[in-house]
């Protein structure tokens, strides 16, 4: 009997030291493991705050989740034919999504390979930026020199039908695929337009195309220089230098950004750095752990264009773009034409997850050298200059025909304000 109380003592002690080091060296798998456990139990909603407590999770009160969670599992009449999978990603989702910024995202697998497939241009469609709406799916930005912009599909338009198919209970993948198809194949769109009466169909052939990063042009009957940067990617910035160093042998510079919405900081600083003395601020970047703020500075090596220049811009001019239009603006260098830029100053940093999904969050902003925070005001123009429906009828570039008048006047006056005023004055007696 003494043996075997001795070796009953010894196990007993032996299991109790076992668990203080697994709970020590591997807290994290006994908490998922204790989590999992706690998920399984009906009556789970005091017990899971407990384990967030313990694990110092005190910050997030879940009570109404689990009890809406059990609530469903017992009512819903559908809920054995409800994928957990399901719930989880969009409890994920709902998480993400509460955080207000339209930047972040949480991609499922199934949208994560979308998406990858997306950023590959590996397809033929109408090419504008999409997104979900009750009644279909709505345009917010037409991408330069897509079919859609040849068509002129318009930003706000909302896309009700493809082919007859009507997309108002498909998700945005689903109805993206009912718009793609077979390059040079047409299809055709029901639109409702918010401003016009009746339904709208337009005929829209697909394409797979390739956007140049730059591209540039004597202004025909000028002495003047046409740039137009579609994209900040890797080499753009080298492109657009030999264009500017093509210009400097003409008088003054036209530099188009509209429907630039994305591409690389470093690009723009790159480009940036040939207009702005060395050493002066671009622009400046805010984390949410101060000590990492960052202050992009002007790496000029001697030689600045001088030159007068005009900037197209519009409402799909967004991230790096929206930061050289405001730089040229803001150190003098520039005039600005045509509508409201989008108003995107923020950084997003994706994350990849072991099953194939992505989570995609806002880490930094951008703000202007004199710290001010212009996301989602986006830059106003000098100029304000607007298409007519007759342009869209025949295809006329009137942004782009006006800022060449504004031009000249510029070549004539070194006052950016005596320009602006002289041009709306010559508008008001027109």
């Amino acid at each position: 009997m003494k043996f075997n109380k001795f070796t009953s003592f010894i196990i007993f002690f032996t299991s109790i030291l076992t668990f203080f080091l697994l709970w020590v060296f591997f807290a994290d798998k006994v908490k998922d493991l204790y989590v999992k456990n706690v998920l399984n139990q009906s009556e789970n909603t005091i017990v899971f705050n407990e384990a967030l407590d313990v694990f110092g999770r005190k910050d997030l009160n879940l009570e109404n989740f689990w009890d809406t969670y059990n609530l469903i599992r017992a009512n819903y009449i559908e809920s054995d034919f409800v994928e957990k999978e399901s719930l989880e990603q969009g409890a994920v989702k709902w998480l993400v999504d509460a955080l207000g910024d339209i930047h972040s995202e949480y991609l499922d697998p199934e949208e994560t390979e979308q998406f990858t497939k997306v950023l590959s241009w590996d397809f033929e469609w109408i090419w504008a930026v999409v997104d979900s709406v009750d009644i279909g799916i709505v345009v917010e930005r037409v991408l330069k020199w897509s079919p859609a912009k040849e068509f002129w599909i318009r930003n706000g338009d909302i896309i009700l039908e493809a082919n007859g198919e009507k997309l108002v209970e498909l998700d945005l993948y689903e109805a993206v695929e009912k718009i793609k198809g077979p390059a040079w194949s047409k299809v055709l769109l029901k639109i409702l337009r918010t401003w016009e009466k009746d339904f709208l169909e337009i005929e829209v052939i697909r394409q797979k195309i390739t956007i140049p990063s730059v591209e540039s042009e004597v202004i025909e009957w000028t002495n003047n220089f046409y740039i137009a940067l579609n994209m900040f990617w890797d080499n753009s910035s080298e492109e657009f230098l030999k264009a500017l160093e093509e210009s400097k042998q003409y008088d003054w510079l036209i530099i188009d950004l509209r429907d630039n919405g994305w591409g690389y900081l470093e690009s723009a600083v790159e480009i940036l750095s040939k207009f702005i003395e060395n050493g002066e601020v671009i622009v400046k970047t805010q984390y949410k752990n101060q000590e990492n703020n960052f202050s992009y500075k002007s790496r000029n090596d001697g030689r600045i264009y001088e030159n007068k220049i005009v900037i197209l811009i519009n409402g799909n001019s967004a991230s790096a773009s929206e930061i050289v239009a405001w730089a040229l603006s803001d150190y003098n260098k520039a005039i600005l034409v045509w509508e409201k830029s989008y108003g995107k100053w923020s950084v997003q940093q994706p994350f990849e997850f072991d099953n194939g999904a992505l989570l995609k969050i806002t880490i930094a902003k951008w703000l202007t050298p004199k710290w001010r925070d212009i996301d989602k005001e986006g830059i106003s123009p000098d100029i304000e200059i607007l298409f007519e429906d007759i342009d869209y009828e025949e295809k006329y570039d009137r942004q782009l025909e006006e800022a060449k008048k504004i031009l000249e006047i510029y070549k004539s006056n070194n006052s950016k304000g005596f320009v602006i005023d002289s041009y709306n004055e010559s508008r008001e007696l027109n």
